[in-house]
């Protein structure tokens, strides 16, 4: 049980995607002008994240090793992960439709998300068992949506403020986000 929280905490904090391993950073910035939007897409992306990692999982224990096909590893989960996306953007078309126009083309940019993908194989390389690889996807998940939504309320908030004109936009927010990751690295001691 202990190493089921480890795991969690690990991706959650420790590893974080976005601030620690710098993978993901196209929403992440691109997403995060706006709270709804960024919570929107932190729920989306955490949804396929879990979805894709447990399929991942099956897929490569159930098919590419018995094949012995797992040099096709990545190309079978980029295509699971794509499975995944459309399934979930025509779920949210149906159900949601302001909330599927306004993630736009954020949505089906989902599959070529990197942290989605490094879920998968980190899980896969690292030999973890389908419920070690569903607490590490879920930490994962967790760990992007708590930074998006972090970040989109660090820029609702400084749009607001007293900053320099050379400063405001993209500049400000890069310093932002690295203030933030900054903040992240206090977590490195937990765990261990």
């Amino acid at each position: 049980m202990t190493d089921l929280a480890l795991i969690l905490i690990g991706a959650l904090l420790v590893n974080n995607f976005v601030l620690a391993q710098f993978l993901g950073l196209c929403p992440f910035m691109g997403v995060t002008r706006r709270y709804e939007p960024a919570l929107a897409m932190a729920l989306a992306t955490a949804f396929v994240l879990t979805t894709a990692a447990a399929v991942s999982f099956v897929l490569h224990h159930a098919v590419l090793v018995p094949l012995s096909l797992e040099y096709l590893r990545i190309v079978a989960f980029i295509v699971a992960i794509a499975g995944v996306v459309q399934l979930t953007e025509r779920v949210m078309r149906a159900s949601h439709p302001l909330l599927h126009e306004v993630l736009g083309i954020y949505l089906p940019l989902i599959t070529s998300n990197c942290a989605v993908l490094a879920v998968a194989l980190l899980a896969v390389g690292e030999s973890l068992s389908f419920l070690e690889t569903l607490v590490f996807a879920l930490g994962a998940a967790g760990g992007f949506s708590l930074v998006m939504v972090l970040f989109a309320a660090l820029r609702e908030r400084l749009e607001h403020a007293s900053v320099p004109e050379p400063f405001r936009g993209v500049p400000v927010a890069l310093v932002t986000a690295g203030i933030l990751s900054l903040g992240f690295m206090g977590f490195a001691g937990l765990g261990g």
